[in-house]
């Protein structure tokens, strides 16, 4: 069985790399290949809505305590977890950091980020969840009682790797970033244009390998500014820590804005 998604305007349908948007809530696509279509929309919208309304109270949660959260997606091995090293000790001492560290197993990036005073929830989707390729309302609401909430500032979600289901499942943030590595190619804003869509901020990450790769970087601007033509991004690499300040000034910006 595959996967729905949900565009901006509420629409549902299957993953499809060459789908068009949908016009209306109730056209939910061709399922005639499916025998039970009905009852299989009913049901996935059902799972939408649970979502949705958890979504709600872990934002309301969020806005009592005074924290900003921003939901970091990414593939796999992009470099969100080297990112949030850096950000981490770029930020300790300035802002009360928790994060929510989202994995199908292991706690191989949660130790990782251990030692620069942030509190650190893992959730791992293999534990009671599914073994899900991303975090939904749900796992990250589980993690909430194992962060201090109220004393922090910001709280960083590392969701799954994962370029598609991690942008369909809204799980309570203020803010979307992504991290997308040079080495993925130009086309993958064309390929996987709901996660590129729905993210504030793209963080351009692994420039150091540009002289070594025939990548055209004017070229995968021009496909992300197809999709989500008002994104910012920034230019960064996580290995050796160059333009991770613009990312820092964008994340301090968010917690200032919410101050404000």
């Amino acid at each position: 069985m595959g996967r729905f998604h949900r565009h901006e305007d509420g629409t549902e349908h299957e993953h499809d790399d060459h789908h068009q948007p949908q016009s209306r809530r109730e056209d939910v696509g061709d399922h005639s290949g499916y025998q039970t279509g009905t009852e299989r929309i009913e049901v996935l919208e059902a799972i939408f809505g649970e979502n949705d309304r958890l979504a709600a109270a872990n934002r309301a949660d969020f806005d009592a305590a005074g924290v900003r959260v921003v939901n970091l997606m990414s593939s796999p091995g992009a470099g969100k977890t080297q990112l949030l090293r850096h950000t981490l000790a770029q930020l300790k001492g300035l802002l009360r950091v928790g994060v929510v560290e989202g994995d199908i197993e292991t706690s191989l990036d949660a130790d990782r980020l251990e030692g620069f005073g942030a509190a650190i929830a893992l959730v791992n989707t293999g534990n009671g969840f599914g073994g899900e390729c991303h975090l939904d309302a749900p796992m990250v609401r589980s993690a909430l009682p194992r962060l201090p909430l109220a004393d922090l500032d910001l709280v960083v979600i590392e969701n799954v790797g994962n370029l598609v289901c991690p942008a369909e499942f809204a799980v309570g943030e203020h803010a979307r970033a992504m991290v997308y590595a040079v080495t993925e190619g130009e086309e993958k804003p064309l390929k996987y244009p709901v996660m590129f869509r729905s993210v504030d901020l793209v963080v351009i990450n692994k420039i150091d390998l540009l002289p070594y790769l025939d990548f055209d970087l004017d070229l995968f601007l021009r496909n992300l500014r197809t999709v989500n033509p008002g994104v910012a991004t920034v230019l960064t690499s996580a290995r050796s820590g160059v333009g991770v300040q613009q990312w820092v000034d964008w994340l301090t910006a968010q917690v200032t804005a919410a101050a404000r």
